[in-house]
């Protein structure tokens, strides 16, 4: 596992400045992202609100507190400081990392993605993912909608963490979800929602 930094000062910014300057954008060049910039991405997607505490409560609102989604990041080659190209799983509960595959899945993933091929020049890629049964064994047939509702609060806050953070990103949500779930070797429970390649505008 890979510990994350827990000082998340660099998302302190205007609420309304950031409201105002959310953008989508799909060109992206090669400066890197530093590990501070992802600690901070997939806390606010995902983190547990208050690392200091050992309370599970997270940054995003789920319906009875189920917490169907897991956070996968996909990171390039000598794009992320220290952070080797691979795949990695965010642990919400530890604030950290765990690397799950070796190599650099930006080019596979942007096949996955229509060959939307933006996604393979941003640094890293945030996919969000659920199994459904985790909140419909709760709510039924229901349960789905709210598991979608979870996810677009997911995506909201990677949009607004990226803006403060003087990054971009945009929302993929046109892909194959069979080849995604290859890419990433997800579990046959959990199925792909939301991609979202991230990086400095170019």
């Amino acid at each position: 596992m890979i510990s994350l930094p827990t000082n998340l000062d660099e998302l302190q910014e205007n609420l309304l400045d950031v409201f105002r300057r959310r953008r989508s954008v799909r060109r992206f060049g090669p400066k890197p992202l530093a590990v501070s910039h992802v600690a901070c991405l997939v806390w606010a997607c995902g983190g547990r609100r208050d690392l200091t505490s050992r309370s599970a409560k997270r940054t995003v609102p789920s319906a009875g507190a189920t917490y169907p989604m897991t956070v996968y990041v996909v990171c390039g080659d000598s794009r992320v400081g220290e952070l080797e190209a691979g795949l990695y799983l965010y642990d919400a509960n530890g604030h950290a990392l765990e690397k799950i595959a070796d190599r650099d899945l930006r080019e596979d993933l942007a096949d996955a993605c229509f060959s939307q091929n933006f996604i393979s020049q941003a640094p890293i890629s945030i996919i969000l993912a659920a199994d459904y049964a985790i909140t419909t064994g709760v709510y039924g047939e229901r349960g789905v909608r709210y598991v979608h509702m979870e996810a677009g609060h997911a995506g909201q806050n990677i949009y607004l963490a990226c803006t403060a953070l003087g990054l971009s990103t945009v929302a993929v949500g046109a892909f194959n979800d069979e080849a995604v779930a290859r890419v990433l070797g997800l579990p046959l429970n959990v199925e792909p929602l939301y991609v979202f390649p991230i990086g400095y505008r170019d």
